[in-house]
């Protein structure tokens, strides 16, 4: 009774892992007969799993269900589900984070006693770091993606800091997750040019607009789009640097959202930034640490750097006018 039980939970976890099993793979798997992999599945079926067969039973996969019982997991996947939801509890998702900690209680109390003392280590030696951001709800989020997957029209109100509230209908592409907010890349049909919008700052209206065949994503690549959006086209103040090494060389002290890197050659590349001040553009180019050139930029940017040159100057004056001992 115990090898069938566990014969029974090891077909239940190769059926959640495949979506279409054949009878001879799976008796090859569990190491017994096709017809005892028959039997077995009557059983699943008799437990409440939805495991249907092509016809003669050939294959077999495991359906939807609403009343299907726990997922099975191993170690290392159940831990990896408890540190998601941990993680999401505290993300930009308005309601998520008590929906998470729900989801959390019950997984913890199904776990064995060494995975619950795995996951009370890394909760007690944890401490989550950041201010709170605008939160999105999630069933903007969801009326955003299912037009994205539709790919039909999608028309909001718009509060933008700058233009005050507008009424946009534009082509939805791709929702992205960055840093604590949530964007929507799309075709904005009124300009006939991509642009990207903050999920938080959009209240959709219903009903959708029309289909349409989606356009190729610009610069060949959301993420890239999205990356030059937030890092310099964006921005009041932007400019543009020669960094005096490679791009391969820098790639690892430009963080996501910092800047765009463009190469050049084995000696040099371009980068593109953006901020809201011209200092904060000071405090982003030189934290890459490492010799540049302002390639182009506002006069006050190039005040900027006069000014923190003077002061770091004048900070390490003192050390150089002490006398010298020896």
């Amino acid at each position: 009774m115990l090898e069938t039980s566990a014969r029974l939970l090891r077909l239940l976890s190769l059926l959640q892992t495949h979506r279409d099993w054949s009878g001879s793979d799976l008796a090859e798997r569990l190491g017994v007969t096709t017809r005892t992999v028959r039997r077995d599945i009557e059983r699943l079926r008799e437990l409440g799993y939805p495991v249907h067969a092509t016809q003669g039973a050939s294959g077999y996969w495991l359906g939807a269900g609403a009343s299907l019982p726990p997922l099975l997991l191993d170690d290392d996947e159940a831990v990896a589900v408890a540190i998601g939801l941990r993680t999401a509890a505290g993300s930009s998702v308005t309601g998520i984070e008590e929906t998470s900690l729900r989801a959390l209680t019950k997984l913890e109390q199904v776990l064995p006693p060494r995975l619950r003392h795995r996951m009370d280590t890394l909760q007690k030696a944890t401490v989550r770091v950041g201010g709170t951001g605008p939160t999105v709800s999630p069933d903007i989020l969801m009326a955003i993606a299912d037009a994205c997957r539709r790919r039909e029209g999608l028309r909001f109100e718009y509060a933008s800091p700058r233009s005050g509230n507008t009424l946009r209908s534009v082509e939805p592409h791709t929702l992205a997750h960055f840093g604590r907010h949530w964007y929507l890349v799309a075709w904005d049909i009124d300009r006939n040019d991509w642009r990207t919008f903050r999920a938080d700052r959009l209240t959709p209206r219903t009903p959708n607009g029309p289909s349409f065949t989606p356009r190729q994503p610009p610069d060949g690549d959301v993420a890239t789009y999205l990356s030059h959006q937030l890092s310099s086209r964006t921005w009041p103040y932007r400019a543009t640097v020669t960094l005096h090494d490679s791009a391969e060389a820098l790639a690892d002290r430009i963080w996501p959202g910092m800047g765009v890197v463009e190469a050049v050659d084995e000696h040099h590349c371009l980068m593109h930034v953006g901020a809201d001040t011209p200092s904060t553009l000071v405090w982003m180019v030189t934290s890459v640490d490492v010799d540049f050139t302002l390639t182009s930029g506002p006069p006050e940017l190039v005040e900027a750097f006069r000014a923190q040159a003077v002061r770091c100057q004048l900070a390490t004056q003192p050390c150089q006018d002490a006398p010298t001992t020896g």
